[in-house]
């Protein structure tokens, strides 16, 4: 189960509203989709969350480049939202980066269709991302959250990062 709200500071304290990420389909169309949310250049905040697995921050600062954190980059990985949070930046690969390199693969013949006799694949796997935490820890540093509160979050994390920020009850009126 996925929850995701938009929490937008304004000078009378934070708006929290729901969103429906089905048609966000890249990290730019989720910035986007956070400056709408805000008159003002004023910072947004896109919270995620996929229930007792991973969550991820996603700050927006008026026109500056989305900061991100995600707290457990693989289980993101196998999720459609989490793909659109995981950059090849953010994984600290080159872009375009996305599978092994052909001159460094082992052509042995038995990529013709033939089955390999130990059945072993040493070929690096496209989706090999950590069990951790990816991002900038510090995304909530000015807000509240230390980068070593923002670590040790795990179940219910949204709530303790919007209880943190003041936001409590906005974020519980649209979940």
């Amino acid at each position: 189960m996925y929850f995701a709200a938009l929490l937008a500071r304004t000078e009378d304290g934070w708006e929290a509203s729901d969103t429906e990420l089905d048609d966000v389909e890249t990290l730019s169309d989720l910035a986007d989709l956070a400056r709408e949310a805000s008159a003002e250049d004023d910072t947004v905040l896109v919270l995620i969350e996929q229930e007792e697995t991973w969550f991820g921050v996603v700050r927006i600062d008026g026109e500056d480049d989305p900061r991100i954190y995600v707290s457990d980059a693989a289980a993101a990985a196998r999720s459609s939202y989490g793909e659109i949070l995981l950059t090849d930046e953010l994984l600290g690969r080159e872009p375009g980066d996305d599978g092994p390199d052909l001159d460094a693969l082992d052509l042995d013949g038995t990529e013709d269709g033939e089955d390999e006799e130990d059945g072993d694949d040493d070929a690096p796997s496209a989706e090999s991302v950590p069990h951790s935490p990816v991002g900038d820890v510090e995304i909530l540093d000015d807000l509240g959250v230390s980068a070593k509160e923002l670590r040790a979050l795990d179940e219910d994390a949204l709530s303790a990062i919007a209880e943190a920020l003041g936001a409590s009850e906005v974020l519980e009126t649209v979940r």
